[in-house]
């Protein structure tokens, strides 16, 4: 399974990482359907860098022609004058997987919670948390999430 990949590479990678988005509130019990697999890291220039490498390992290319060198020192231009919240990866050979890393969201201060399945860990934002990001992000989807997980 995709997300599995995602995560195995990113753990094995032990870049500090959480699933933050649909798959997220699936993995917290509320139903959800989804494709791409949202990341959140904890916003450094090498974790960055790091999780880029490991995408591009996955057979992922970046949507957008840039590098997370690039995305690192200009932020603030890309979130607050190109509306980019999130740098999509995709796979030419199977383009359903996808993985977004969430570029206006910082992890650093955030609490993550393990989870076991039958293929693996994976690394998810703590439910508090997650009502937190998505009530912020005050997206449709996102607020219906939100109901969703505090409705558990």
């Amino acid at each position: 399974m995709f997300i599995h990949d995602v995560c195995s590479a990113l753990n094995n990678a032990k870049i500090p990482y959480a699933i933050v988005g649909g798959y997220a509130v699936a993995l917290h019990g509320a139903a959800r359907g989804t494709v791409d697999v949202d990341i959140a890291i904890h916003w450094t220039l090498k974790n960055l860098e790091n999780a880029e490498k490991v995408l591009k390992e996955l057979g992922l290319v970046s949507l957008i022609p840039i590098d997370s060198s690039s995305l690192f020192h200009f932020r603030d231009e890309y979130i607050q004058n190109r509306n980019l919240i999130a740098w999509n990866f995709y796979d030419p050979k199977n383009p359903i997987n996808q993985v977004d890393i969430i570029i206006n969201y910082d992890l650093k201060s955030a609490h993550t919670k393990m989870i076991s399945t039958s293929s693996g860990k994976i690394r998810v934002l703590s439910l508090k948390d997650l009502i937190a990001m998505k009530r912020a992000s005050g997206r449709q989807q996102d607020l219906e999430d939100v109901k969703a997980l505090e409705s558990l």
